[in-house]
């Protein structure tokens, strides 16, 4: 079989207003994340698929986030199959940081990446 490559950004690629879906598990979510990412862990995702869908409903390219990029890419590439504009964020939430690129945390904390 031939598949197409999977489709992926660079951090700075992200728009700042831009859909970002975070599939990392609840601890590495705390840590630090993408202020107004939809988080949605790895282990979750087929069963709130539906959340995705309906914050993806205007059409939105989705930019897929995970520690470094493996989850992510999985994610992508099932968004992907099932028609969603979805893009892996090259070097997950470690490349984001690397970059300089906002992260938030949901207690006031200093964001990190786990």
């Amino acid at each position: 079989m031939n598949f197409a490559p999977l489709p992926s950004v660079d951090v700075a690629a992200v728009p700042s207003d831009g859909f970002v879906l975070d599939v990392r598990e609840d601890n590495e979510w705390a840590a630090g994340h993408v202020e107004g990412a939809l988080h949605i862990p790895m282990s979750d995702f087929v069963a709130r698929f539906g959340e995705l869908t309906q914050a993806a409903e205007d059409g939105r390219r989705v930019h897929v986030v995970c520690r470094v990029g493996g989850r992510s890419a999985q994610v992508t590439q099932y968004l992907v199959q099932q028609g969603i504009d979805a893009v892996n964020v090259d070097g997950g939430m470690l490349a984001w940081d690397g970059a300089g690129r906002p992260m938030v945390t949901d207690n006031g904390a200093p964001a990190s990446v786990l």
